[in-house]
């Protein structure tokens, strides 16, 4: 199984932390939340993964080289331009050396779940893309028809909505919120390539679900948290702990 983990970010939410260390680095319950989601991804049988790297770029590769996670851990380098999450993905599908063809399995580094990341990658690899999703509250709604099939966004905040359906309604179609957990196949490089070099995936996922089979993959009972602010760190600690990854 091959896997990306998005660890550019500048990890705002998460200062004053994040202004001496990346946000990949910063540690819950003694351990850097890259540690946790590679030694995870791991046990769920990745045989090769990419880290995208920007902010404090250097310490991260500095990490990452004192350690042997016994498979290849590579680094994409963005200390030039931050490429966002779409252009990171392109840049970093050249990295990969093995099963050209399979899918690969994008995890969000700061990112802390239950999910059945092996399952959910034998149960979705045949699609274009899945997103890992589940009916948790958030501001930003992903919507999908009655087959799983993504077919817009929605901001509940602002009402904000985005679909390349031209007669697309959220009424029509059941929202859930998504996970930061995907599956990206090597068969939409071609698309991924029409788009500028600076991107969020979300916006090409959207752009191209019209056309592509990007589907949504529900869990209804997924436990998750993002670890995105400084004061959620206590609690996730408890919350690491609560699902086995603090020993993992």
């Amino acid at each position: 199984m091959k896997s990306l983990v998005f660890a550019a970010g500048l990890g705002t939410r998460l200062r004053p932390l994040t202004d001496t260390m990346p946000k990949a680095l910063v540690p819950v319950g003694g351990r850097p939340l890259l540690d946790i989601t590679l030694r995870r991804l791991i046990s769920e049988g990745a045989t090769e993964v990419v880290v995208n790297v920007h902010h404090f770029a250097d310490q991260v590769t500095a990490y990452l080289a004192a350690r042997d996670y016994g498979i290849p851990v590579r680094v994409s380098d963005e200390t030039r331009l931050l490429l966002d999450t779409g252009g990171g993905l392109r840049k970093a599908l050249a990295l990969f050396e093995t099963e050209p063809d399979a899918p690969i399995l994008i995890h969000n580094v700061d990112i802390l779940s239950d999910a059945p990341l092996a399952r959910f990658y034998a149960a979705c690899r045949e699609a274009d893309a899945a997103l890992l999703v589940s009916p948790r509250p958030s501001t930003r709604q992903l919507y999908f028809d009655n087959a799983m099939r993504l077919r817009g966004w929605q901001n509940l905040t602002t009402g904000a909505t985005r679909s390349p359906l031209p007669h697309f309604s959220p009424d029509a179609h059941t929202p859930y919120a998504f996970s930061g957990i995907h599956l990206f196949s090597p068969r939409l490089l071609r698309a991924l390539e029409a788009y500028g070099e600076r991107f969020p995936i979300m916006d090409f996922y959207l752009g191209e679900c019209a056309r592509a089979d990007i589907r949504g993959h529900l869990l209804p009972a997924l436990r998750l948290m993002d670890v995105g602010k400084a004061d959620t760190l206590e609690r996730a600690k408890d919350f690491a702990e609560e699902l086995g990854l603090a020993t993992q």
